[in-house]
């Protein structure tokens, strides 16, 4: 065991400084940042949880804060552990999360065989802060509050051969009140783009609201809610904000998730308010969500528009703009809404107990799964096709109880470890992972720290022996599927080994175990291991090859 790390060294100064703004910290050990884990378990009140791979490590802090909305921590060391954490690090920056990652970094001189680290943060986009003897502090501290201002992944990075060394910055405690309240800078918004924009929602005869996760961040629910009433607007959310919206009024997910009926609904309107949202090609349709001649309205922290098809910008915090609205427009506003068309914004296809090839549909294993989980529940999504059930199938209590590290970044393989991130920020709830078989291998390593460090967990792996998002996005178009498939594994006997409950579910029956756990109240994790069809294809699928067969046409 290590000896306690001085207070005066530079690790210390680091651990000491992030232990005023942060409660956690996810990591692997590595010479790079041992006396920082040292500095960490011996002299902070930090939480440190181990992962398994330096992915995860990033992967569960990314995670942790969407869940809990605190900032994220993670800690690897240099070189391989740092290209390690790459793929998580660039969804980190894509999704806009507050994250620091505390990294060794080479000794000075550098040696042959050490990489450039900051280029390759860097082109990550993410920004690199560098400490030294004479200013661990103040870098740590200019780090997190970049981190928070530019909601935005930072590297931290202590070069070995400083990081025992003595600081020779001053034993001042550091200033929390600086950097706890670093806040996304908010640009001024003109009256008259208020009084434009408010024109233009007040002439609506149908007028929309679509709120997105950067609505929820910035408390909007009740601004937004007063405003839709106000209107008499229809509302919906990206898939990153479900449930932000409840009542008669609320349509349920925009995108490639929706409905028919909510589709159908959402291309009626003539004014679509977008708050928050980045309106990417899946929240969109491919180009098809909203009709041609629709008014596209967005507000967003973003310097610019982020869509073509957005035809007003408003640059603010979503909340204040929103009450704005609300105040410019005319006492008495109505919309012209048929309310038939909420009619069947819920429905959605009950699915068989077995699809054709003998193989659990997991349209109906989801039904049937739905009604087994506690309400108190934080799905979990790794990436692949099977992310169409998930969102779609399950009650989702909250935008924070829906956790999709690896959407911004278009990645898989992320989803063991961001249940180790959410068990962590929510303990009190039932932490519910959905991932595929590829997704589920290729960070195989941490369903041991699932089963370690969460207090309650449902893992349900979509066992489909193949990576069928490529099965079905590009089997269809005639490219060989031989590399897409992957051995039948049996998950269950896997997780048994580590420690979990398990069982393969068949068919819906074989869910009796599941429920027997469930209702047993006991902590620890459970295992599905659902041998599902590759023959049952997520709707949104459907829309991806057509997008994707039309470009291959032009």
């Amino acid at each position: 065991m290590a000896s306690p790390v001085s207070l005066g060294t530079v690790s210390a100064r680091v651990a000491a400084t992030l232990d005023s703004v942060a409660s956690d910290v996810f990591g692997v050990m590595g010479n790079g940042n041992a006396w920082f884990l040292d500095a960490v378990v011996t002299s902070t009140a930090l939480q440190y949880t181990a992962v398994r791979h330096e992915a995860a490590a990033v992967a569960a802090a990314d995670a942790y804060y969407r869940a809990c909305g605190r900032l994220a921590v993670a800690t690897t060391t240099y070189g391989p552990g740092f290209t390690n954490a790459i793929t998580p690090l660039a969804e980190a920056v894509q999704a806009r999360v507050p994250l620091v990652l505390v990294a060794g970094a080479a000794p000075h001189p550098a040696r042959a065989h050490d990489i450039d680290q900051r280029a390759l943060a860097l082109s990550a986009g993410a920004a690199y802060f560098e400490v030294a003897r004479d200013d661990a502090g103040r870098i740590t501290e200019e780090a997190v509050a970049f981190a928070l201002a530019e909601r935005t992944a930072v590297v931290l990075a202590i070069p070995y051969d400083v990081a025992d060394a003595r600081s020779t910055h001053p034993d001042e405690a550091p200033a929390p009140s600086a950097l706890s309240f670093a806040r996304v800078p908010i640009p001024a918004v003109t009256a008259a783009e208020i009084s434009a924009a408010a024109s233009l929602l007040a002439g609506a005869s149908r007028p929309l609201i679509l709120a997105g996760r950067g609505a929820w961040l910035s408390g909007a629910q009740d601004a937004a809610s007063a405003l839709a009433a106000k209107l008499g607007a229809l509302t919906t959310t990206s898939a990153l904000a479900m449930s932000f919206f409840s009542g008669d009024d609320a349509l349920g997910i925009s995108g490639g998730f929706a409905t028919e009926a909510t589709a159908a609904a959402i291309e009626q309107a003539d004014v679509v308010l977008v708050l928050g949202a980045r309106l990417n090609p899946f929240t969109m349709r491919f180009g098809h969500a909203f009709a041609e001649d629709a008014h596209v309205i967005q507000v967003d922290l973003a310097e610019q528009r982020t869509n073509p098809r957005v035809n007003t910008f408003l640059r603010g915090d979503v909340a204040a703009i929103a009450r704005a609205l609300a105040d410019a427009l005319p006492p008495a506003t109505a919309s012209a809404w048929d309310r038939a068309v909420l009619a069947g914004r819920a429905e959605r296809l009950e699915g068989d107990e077995l699809a054709a090839d003998g193989r659990l549909d997991p349209r109906s294993a989801m039904r049937r799964i739905d009604t087994l989980l506690p309400e108190d529940r934080v799905i979990v999504q790794d990436g692949g096709h099977f992310i169409g059930w998930g969102p779609t199938y399950l009650t989702i209590p909250a935008p924070d109880s829906l956790i999709m590290v690896g959407t911004a970044f278009q990645t898989i393989g992320l989803g063991l470890p961001s249940a180790v991130g959410a068990g962590r920020a929510r303990p009190e709830s039932t932490i519910v992972l959905c991932s595929g078989d590829g997704g589920a291998l290729m960070g195989l390593a941490d369903l041991e720290t699932v089963v370690r460090s969460v207090r309650r967990g449902v893992v349900l792996i979509f066992n489909d022996a193949a990576y069928g998002a490529e099965v079905h996005q590009y089997g269809v178009r005639g490219v060989d599927e031989t590399p897409m498939l992957i051995p039948e594994v049996d998950f269950a006997s896997v997780a048994a080994a580590f420690g979990a409950t398990s069982a393969v579910v068949r068919q819906l029956d074989d869910l009796a175990a599941l429920e027997t756990w469930l209702a047993s109240g006991d902590d620890g994790v459970f295992l599905a291991d659902l041998r599902v069809s590759r023959e049952v294809v997520a709707p949104y699928m459907h829309e991806v090859v057509a997008a994707a067969t039309a470009a291959d046409a032009d």
